[in-house]
């Protein structure tokens, strides 16, 4: 049996440990704290009167980048360049320090480190969870777009989507397990919950082809570095069933104000990345979120319209499953967002990162990961009925409509004007009482 004295933190290191320690002491210090010029421009550029969730995110999110975001050989490929550095820097560090002993005051400090980091980090999110706005509801022209038209990351994301509840447990997994890392009593619980947690998250990253699946294994590094300091101790108490000891490395603070400025620095920390961050996440959820646009549409319009007749330069064109000039129907969301489907090409917007954008042009949510619509933002000028139409997808930025409006009542609408070639269109919309069993059967019987 081993005896608990045998467990505690040794006074002496073997060399092959002070190694180790070195090089991984090097490698999670560039992992985790911001050496970035990139980082610090953000930072000093960020309009602190008007903070927003949105500032405190992208701060919480960083990774050290070496290589272009959009290099193929970026992500993994930085932490090659880390491991690198770190293995240079160890080699020099053994050769300057080669009376140390022990490093247990510093592996104590490198854990406080990498905690709070990962704490922060899993927060970021979890409180986009929490309060249900990473993955929204579906729009009206998502719940009307074939399944085919969807990439395999927008199926995922609004099948999380369609339950709210399921989306804020989620948060409050996420949440928790960050809250738990800023006590090391309790960190290594919080660091097994983020290791399940976010281990099936990077899992369906790669099923669904996701764009975080760096982001969220780097998350799980950080957190089996941290479960990897208690896992002898839980492996001999739980497995083994034979007495453990406790861990007794303590911070050595020279004097009184050392402690007080510990606990100052700390509670200010906490305040900036939970409580600031998650009163300004609830605000922004209170406002429907920041994944679709805030404007307005056209008074209700919202719904799904059939277009019953179209015409290109006064000439009718009827129905046709394969014209790539007529439009098949057209979605008028609640807030600026029209989409037509049509048979005319949609290069797809392929982004599958987790993004906040502060203005409405830029929100691409509702677009991303499908095709078959075009998806406009309008602004709408009631004096003359006009709407002046702009194709939100990057790959079609230069396409614009300008079309006037006429409501006969309230299920038609007649939209006239010029096309993004410059052609005129004639355009009868007719709204389709269509009926989603989704939203019909939810917490009630279902009826056809």
């Amino acid at each position: 049996m081993t005896h608990p004295a045998n467990l505690l933190p040794p006074q002496t290191w073997k060399t092959s440990w002070k190694i180790l320690f070195r090089f991984f002491f090097i490698y999670f210090i560039i992992q985790c704290i911001p050496l970035d010029l990139k980082y610090f421009s953000t930072l000093f550029h960020i309009q602190w009167g008007e903070l927003s969730f949105r500032d405190i995110f992208y701060l919480a999110r960083y990774t050290p980048k070496f290589l272009p975001s959009d290099s193929p050989f970026g992500g993994f490929a930085d932490w090659g360049i880390i491991a690198f550095i770190a293995l240079t820097g160890t080699l020099i560090w053994s050769f300057l320090d080669k009376q140390r002993k022990e490093y247990n005051q510093l592996y104590y400090w490198l854990r406080v480190i990498v905690r709070y980091r990962l704490a922060i980090g899993v927060i970021a999110y979890g409180l986009l969870k929490l309060f249900p706005q990473q993955l929204p509801y579906p729009s009206i022209s998502q719940l009307n777009t074939q399944y085919g038209d969807l990439s395999d990351w927008k199926i995922f994301a609004m099948s999380t989507g369609v339950v709210p509840s399921m989306e804020t447990f989620l948060g409050l997994v996420e949440t928790t397990a960050g809250l738990l890392l800023f006590s090391r009593r309790t960190a290594t619980i919080g660091a097994g919950i983020i290791i399940t947690f976010t281990g099936n998250v990077f899992m369906s990253n790669l099923a669904y082809e996701g764009g975080e699946y760096v982001y969220s294994f780097y998350l799980v590094i950080l957190a089996l570095f941290l479960l990897a300091y208690d896992a002898v101790r839980i492996v001999t108490l739980l497995t083994l069933e034979q007495p453990t000891a406790p861990n007794t490395v303590r911070p050595y603070l020279a004097r009184p104000w050392h402690r007080s400025a510990r606990i100052v620095l700390k509670t200010l920390f906490i305040f900036f990345f939970v409580g600031l961050y998650g009163y300004k996440t609830y605000a922004s959820y209170k406002q429907n979120g920041y994944q679709y646009p805030t404007a307005p549409g056209l008074d209700n319009a919202a719904g799904i319209y059939n277009v019953t007749e179209f015409r290109i330069n006064n000439q009718e064109l009827p129905y046709s499953l394969t014209d790539t000039v007529r439009w098949k129907d057209v979605v008028f969301e609640k807030w600026a967002t029209l989409s037509i489907r049509s048979n005319r090409y949609v290069h797809p917007d392929l982004a599958n990162t987790e993004e906040i954008y502060a203005k409405d042009a830029e929100r691409n949510y509702e677009l991303a990961g499908a095709v078959s619509r075009h998806y406009y933002s309008y602004g709408i000028d009631e004096s003359r009925q006009v709407l002046f139409l702009q194709n939100k997808n990057k790959y079609h930025q230069q396409e614009k409509l300008e079309l006037h409006y006429t409501r006969p009542d309230s299920n038609r609408i007649i939209l006239s004007g010029i096309n993004e070639k410059q052609d005129s269109v004639y355009v009868v919309l007719n709204k389709i009482n269509k009926k989603y069993p989704l939203i019909e059967g939810r917490r009630k019987p279902l009826k056809l």
